[in-house]
């Protein structure tokens, strides 16, 4: 395993615990720490608490599921970035759409592929590790946009200096269009970008992604331009 690989922390939050022994065994094998939760209320815990590099999340478990699971940590800026990749037995573009909205890196229906589980998430690790190479040499920490400022190191928007919660991609879309401001994306490469080249989602996920980050800039939608028959810029 590569060096930025070795000794990375996965949790597995999942509530049948075949599928726990399963997706820990082939990651250990692969030199990964693995922690557990049996279900959504440990998850979240256990993520505050050990701070794993990346977490492989069930959606459909009892009381808290994956979704309120992804949705609570979306929200807290000291775990907004970390890769949740959903397990899932349902499938339909409905459900998918829904699990990317909330910030999921990626969607991965049972039955599970042990050697695609390992190697996604290995692919999001990566991202994660360039992400923040990247950011850190190029990228201000804060960009200011008259009333709108986007912090980048916390995952935190403020409209009019009040702090307003965007998903995971909400926020990263944003943030990837104001600091290239003027530029004009079109959705795939929005998709490459923001989502990664492993994951496929349909190109509507940007409109809709879209759509949400203007009603919540409100009065400040319009910075985000629609090129007719091209992409999106921020203005």
């Amino acid at each position: 395993m590569p060096d930025e690989m070795y000794n990375k922390t996965i949790l597995v939050v999942d509530d049948e615990e075949d599928i726990v022994e399963l997706i820990g065994y082939n990651l250990k094998k692969e030199g990964f720490n693995v922690l557990t939760a049996a279900d959504g209320a440990q998850g979240v815990a256990k993520t505050r608490q050990y701070r794993p590099d990346a977490i492989v999340l069930d959606i459909m478990m009892p009381e808290m599921d994956g979704f309120e699971v992804c949705r609570t940590l979306r929200a807290d800026p000291d775990t907004a970035a970390t890769p949740v990749i959903f397990l899932t037995a349902k499938s339909g573009e409905i459900d998918e759409i829904l699990g990317l909205e909330l910030g999921a890196d990626d969607y991965i229906q049972k039955p599970i592929s042990p050697r695609l589980l390992v190697a996604r998430v290995k692919s999001h690790l990566r991202r994660a590790a360039q992400k923040i190479k990247t950011e850190t040499i190029k990228a201000p920490e804060i960009l200011q946009v008259e009333a709108l400022e986007i912090n980048r190191q916390n995952y935190t928007v403020r409209i009019d200096n009040v702090e307003t919660f965007f998903p995971k991609k909400e926020f990263e879309l944003l943030a990837f269009l104001a600091a290239n401001r003027g530029k004009v994306f079109d959705r795939e490469v929005l998709l490459r970008r923001i989502w990664g080249e492993s994951i496929h989602v349909i190109d509507r996920t940007v409109d809709v992604h879209i759509s949400k980050i203007r009603d919540k800039l409100g009065k400040y939608g319009h910075y985000i331009d629609t090129v007719k028959g091209v992409g999106y810029r921020f203005n």
